[in-house]
């Protein structure tokens, strides 16, 4: 095998056009080889993976790690990661854990996001879906990301978790914007900063109401965890971060990607909406066709090893596209063709091996509940503005608009 050195030419993954159609790019990178070179906006250079067997081969690989201590200067020179004392407080999360740590953090989670259980408050679900809808003007236009896909993934998540209404209702959304930390210089640092203490305290007072309120569910239990000390305070408090982040703005994003794919592909939203039975196969294709989780998180080397071919210094960080291989044509034929008749559909949406997504299953429902329930009580529905002018979040990793004009006949 012949190893590739580190290219000096650094592909940048950055921009309004990137942004709004990176799978040209993807394509172009696949063809050429597996693994490159890429820069990201804040100045961090990473190793990409792009081709599907590549991908499905990194996410299972333990070589590579997920903590942030194995990466090296170059890396932290720029990596914008989370400022002390906050990074050693809110990012001891699954998402930045190896086993065996991360296997026993993991356990503590799992219950209650089984497919048994989501099933079971599948009901809730839909209630709550059809509040949103009830709220939503009697016609056209309406933003379709303040009106409902902000509101009801946070909405489903507190009735997973425990988050007690109250507390629910005083959650700032803005305040999941600290996964996208800036540089000391830059200026929107005290806001940042802001936003950063803000979800701290937000944080303390779920776990102080948890203690003097327990109930069986989730946020209680972590709290029992940590007094009976089996989870540290940071464990506690990065792993509440995760689930209050990650675990409601990836499904904002796709429930936003979903409906710009069948916008732009009429004939299938037409196919949708006349037979809802279609629903399962088609939210696992609209996953694959435009994830919102399009890029993992770092991982890292802890020895200079070879990756496809390529050699990855020691503390690098090597990034997984997941968006580049779930559109590789070696697995997935004719793959920029949105076809709800896919089968099997092996996608990458929720990654693999041991970080696979363990809110899957509630992922799914979610999105089977929000698009069913759109395209049944919004007759007419279609987007309210020309396609070019969907502005795409600036996020490094993922993939959704903060707005999404539509229009519809009626509300019903």
């Amino acid at each position: 095998m012949t190893i590739q050195e580190p290219s000096a030419d650094a592909v940048p993954l950055m921009g309004c056009p990137y942004k709004a159609d990176p799978y040209p790019l993807y394509e172009e990178l696949r063809e050429t080889g597996p693994v490159h070179r890429v820069l990201f906006p804040s100045g961090v250079q990473a190793w990409l993976v792009t081709g599907y067997d590549a991908a499905h081969s990194a996410l299972n690989d333990d070589r590579l790690g997920k903590n942030h201590d194995r990466g090296n200067d170059r890396w932290r020179a720029r990596a914008s990661i989370m400022p002390e004392p906050q990074h050693s407080q809110l990012q001891v999360h699954l998402l930045h854990q190896d086993p065996p740590r991360h296997t026993r953090m993991r356990r503590f989670v799992t219950d209650a996001f089984t497919p048994r259980r989501i099933e079971q408050l599948r009901p809730r679900f839909q209630e709550l879906a059809d509040s949103l809808v009830d709220a939503l003007p009697e016609s056209g236009p309406a933003d379709l990301v303040t009106g409902f896909a902000a509101r009801f993934p946070f909405q489903v998540l507190a009735e997973v978790i425990g988050l007690p209404p109250e507390l629910a209702a005083r959650f700032d959304r803005d305040w999941g914007k600290v996964v996208q930390p800036v540089g000391p210089t830059d200026p929107g640092r005290p806001l940042y900063e802001a936003r950063l203490h803000g979800l701290q305290s937000y944080i303390a007072e779920v776990v102080a109401h948890k203690r003097e309120h327990w109930e069986d569910d989730l946020l209680s239990r972590l709290v029992v965890a940590r007094d009976r000390r089996e989870l540290s305070q940071e464990e506690l408090d990065s792993m509440i971060f995760q689930l209050l982040v990650a675990g409601q703005e990836p499904v904002t994003n796709q429930i936003t990607t979903a409906l710009i794919a069948l916008f732009r592909n009429p004939d299938r939203l037409t196919r949708l909406r006349e037979d809802l039975s279609l629903l399962p196969p088609a939210v696992e294709e609209l996953l694959r066709y435009d994830s919102a989780f399009e890029l993992t998180t770092w991982r890292f080397f802890d020895q200079d090893n070879d990756l496809h071919g390529t050699r990855v210094p020691a503390g690098d960080s090597v990034i997984i596209s997941l968006c580049a291989a779930n559109r590789d044509p070696r697995r997935f034929p004719d793959p920029d063709t949105l076809d709800f008749d896919r089968s099997p559909n092996p996608h990458l949406a929720f990654g693999h091996g041991i970080h696979f997504c363990p809110g899957a299953a509630l992922a799914r429902a979610e999105l089977q509940i929000a698009l069913g329930t759109l395209l049944a009580r919004l007759p007419g529905l279609h987007l309210a503005i020309p396609d070019e002018d969907i502005e795409w979040i600036p996020a490094v990793l993922g993939r959704g608009t903060n707005h999404l004009p539509v229009g519809y006949d009626r509300r019903r």
